[in-house]
């Protein structure tokens, strides 16, 4: 299936988010993976960070942590296929659950070969991200999921989320910046808006974010299920620590918050921690303020 490349100049005024990026074929058809990769600004630093991001954002969305981040390490951010700087199919049909977890499987372990790596990872970033730790368990030394879940077709989905995905198959234009404005406590700038909008320069464009929800799995016969329910047993045998940190006001994911955390056998070894005053997309309220939780998680564990 066809695919396209957003023009580069839709990410011209693009504020605070001048990192370079590269960009990567990870399927038989050519489509390439953007990420940024940004390189420790301490000579001592020495840890691999892997931030994850989810459904209609981009890599954009982590620019208020990585600053902080670099100091203690390398921190690699993929856009997902059909989303942000990696190319787009214009036809809902050519995404699955196999295509987003087989391409992150080419990128960060084929071509990137990383390893010891601290995720941190939120919504869809959070259902790959834990899914790659659970089947690639030797190439992760930490994890820190935040707003997500590992659904395995056997989970309670909120109301708000069947609510998100109706109102995402249903539209006629899909408003992306909309979308991030209502699960975001911080009143956006027009500026942030239009970067979250960017990536689309096309309706079609933005097949990806329509399909996303309906992939994942609500049914244990869903395409993706048997993956994740064996990703979940073994990230319930999870002996390296594991921080959960979700924000105190999100609607979409916040019933998976305790289920998650009894998951993982070492995460009752961290602190109890909410993040305030935050919704959904809690990297745009409380980018800073998690930042420096997962610093004070790296040096509790390393």
């Amino acid at each position: 299936m066809s695919f396209v490349t957003t023009p580069e100049d839709r990410f011209e005024d693009v504020p605070d988010f001048d990192y370079p990026y590269e960009r990567v074929p990870v399927t038989d058809d050519g489509a390439e993976m953007a990420y940024v990769d940004v390189e420790p600004t301490s000579d001592d630093a020495d840890e691999t960070f892997l931030l994850m991001h989810g459904e209609p954002s981009w890599s954009f969305l982590y620019r208020k942590m990585i600053p902080t981040l670099a100091e203690r390490g390398r921190v690699i951010v993929p856009d997902m296929l059909g989303l942000g700087r990696s190319d787009k199919y214009t036809d809902t049909d050519a995404y699955s659950f196999d295509l987003h977890y087989d391409s992150f499987e080419t990128l960060l372990f084929e071509e990137l070969d990383l390893d010891e790596i601290t995720l941190v990872c939120q919504d869809w970033g959070g259902i790959l991200g834990l899914a790659l730790a659970g089947h690639n368990p030797e190439r992760f030394a930490r994890l820190v999921p935040m707003n997500t879940g590992v659904p395995d077709g056997t989970q309670k989905m909120s109301d708000d989320w069947h609510e998100f995905a109706d109102f995402v198959e249903r539209a006629d234009e899909l408003p992306i910046g909309m979308l991030i404005q209502n699960a975001t406590a911080t009143e956006l700038s027009d500026e942030v808006v239009a970067a979250y909008e960017a990536p689309f320069h096309t309706e079609e464009s933005k097949a990806c974010a329509r399909i996303l929800p309906r992939l994942i799995p609500t049914s244990p016969d869903d395409p993706g299920a048997d993956h994740m329910a064996a990703a979940k047993e073994r990230l319930s045998e999870w002996q390296k620590p594991a921080f959960v940190l979700f924000s105190d006001s999100d609607p979409i994911t916040g019933n998976a918050r305790d289920p998650m955390r009894e998951l993982f056998p070492t995460a009752s070894e961290q602190p109890d921690v909410w993040i305030e005053g935050a919704m959904h997309f809690l990297q745009e309220d409380a980018g800073e303020e998690i930042a420096e939780e997962v610093v004070k998680f790296v040096d509790r564990t390393s």
